[in-house]
């Protein structure tokens, strides 16, 4: 996978499908990496350009101190990302931290970003600030393992973590967390202490699509609800059995909702 130097760092990424066609950019969760939207590229890459990434300090991007780990340094690093490929509009699908990023770039850089579609994310500052610090300190101390399944918990929704024909997914993920050393606290507790973008929604003149798990555990529907209620002519959804991770959880679901997205804004 190509590493690119942008923003003073080195962003890993892949860029699929035909270069000229109209660009969809794939926005992590916390955690986890471009694998995270594999169905997803699949789906589209025949006829999209379709741009995976890993934020810095996760997945193959270079590591970073925990100063350089905020929602604004990785916003910086998207724009960066989309002037260096050249890129004129895209449509920006983020999950969780990739929509904190989203909803910054909806409302700045409409210039760069024709639409944007968001799941199961928050413009709120975070409500579980005591919560996250303490994961940190024992990620920092003894690494994910004595946390692992608060962490499963908190990405996984119930139909996933529970039913038998999702094991398959609960066990991928159960592999990737198990990969995530002891740094990854420095990007979750920029998370725990990001700064709301609640504020902002009502600049956002784009079409913003907001997307729901109804068995998200860490950000239920009613702050997908806020974000809608804040944006101008947005959309907002709600996708049954899904918990966290909507496109690894319900990935066909989310494949049909963006076609229908792309389609309406005529990407």
């Amino acid at each position: 996978m190509p590493l690119i130097d942008i923003n003073g760092t080195q962003i890993n990424y892949l860029d699929e499908g035909p270069k000229s066609a109209p660009a969809i950019i794939f926005s992590t969760s916390m955690f986890f990496d471009v694998d995270m939207f594999e169905e997803q590229a699949k789906t589209f890459a025949d006829r999209f350009r379709v741009i995976r990434y890993d934020h810095r300090g996760q997945g193959n991007s270079a590591p970073s101190p925990r100063s350089l780990l905020d929602m604004e340094t990785l916003t910086k690093d998207v724009e960066a990302l989309i002037e260096a490929l050249e890129i004129t509009k895209c449509c920006f699908v983020g999950n969780s931290m990739g929509g904190f990023i989203g909803l910054r770039l909806a409302a700045r850089r409409s210039d760069i970003v024709k639409s944007a579609v968001i799941l199961g994310s928050s413009a709120d500052a975070e409500v579980s600030v005591g919560e996250m610090d303490a994961v940190v300190e024992v990620m920092l101390k003894h690494g994910i393992e004595p946390v692992l399944e608060d962490i499963l918990f908190f990405m996984l929704g119930d139909t996933t973590l529970n039913d038998p024909s999702r094991s398959n997914i609960k066990q991928r993920v159960i592999q990737m967390l198990k990969t995530r050393t002891p740094n990854y606290a420095d990007s979750v507790w920029n998370i725990a202490h990001r700064e709301a973008i609640s504020d902002e929604l009502s600049k956002i003149n784009i079409p913003v699509w907001i997307v729901a798990g109804d068995e998200d555990h860490t950000y239920p529907p009613e702050h997908s609800k806020r974000i809608a209620e804040g944006i101008p002519n947005s959309k907002y959804f709600l996708m049954e059995k899904t918990g966290h991770v909507h496109a690894m959880e319900n990935p066909s679901a989310v494949c049909d909702l963006l076609s229908a997205h792309l389609k309406e804004v005529e990407h």
